[in-house]
């Protein structure tokens, strides 16, 4: 029958990772306070990986979990998902013309094992101009609405991405190439 795998994550964009990979996988979404200060950027994002993914860990058994977090920096400081469409403006704003980082953290457990990996990723975007009506039309999609930095790389927000310097699917989430190399450490082979 093979390892079962679980995602502890309710995010469609890394759901759609996983089945894109050919990975048959479970959804059990972590419920942590994601409310964490005085990290680093990257270490926050190992951090909250590696606590969603023990969590999870509690609620199931012989099974290897993916946890994932992701942040976006700009100016030094952490961009979340916005609250609200005003909030979303105000964040496109402030991104737009210049680069921000993302920085996805990633996290493996194996239940069975007791073992886990964990990792983190980074990638540069730098997001063009956009006049006011763009902003108030892209936020109007709702697209931006659960995204960290209110843009979705892989949606209509892609529009707007001049170019990146790492890997796209760091932006959307979920490091694959990390995530392929972690996996393999337990002896699942995407190919």
């Amino acid at each position: 029958m093979g390892v079962k795998l679980v995602l502890a994550s309710s995010s469609p964009r890394r759901e759609e990772l996983l089945k894109r990979l050919g990975l048959n996988f479970t959804i059990v979404p972590s419920k942590i306070n994601e409310d964490i200060e005085g990290l680093a950027p990257d270490l926050l994002v190992q951090e909250l990986a590696r606590a969603k993914a023990e969590e999870v860990a509690e609620l199931v058994e012989d099974t290897v979990i993916i946890a994932a977090d992701t942040v976006v920096v700009n100016n030094n400081g952490i961009i979340g998902k916005p609250e609200d469409k005003n909030e979303a403006r105000e964040m496109l704003k402030c991104l737009q013309g210049k680069c921000h980082t993302v920085f996805s953290g990633i996290a493996v457990l194996s239940t069975e094992e007791g073992r886990s990996l964990v990792d983190v990723d980074r990638t540069e975007v730098f997001l063009r101009q956009m006049d006011e009506q763009e902003i108030n039309e892209y936020v109007d999609t709702g697209e931006p609405l659960d995204k960290a930095g209110s843009y979705g790389i892989q949606g209509f927000g892609g529009i707007f991405v001049e170019k990146i310097n790492g890997s796209y699917f760091t932006v959307m989430g979920l490091p694959i190439h990390k995530l392929a190399l972690m996996l393999k450490k337990f002896n699942i082979n995407i190919i």
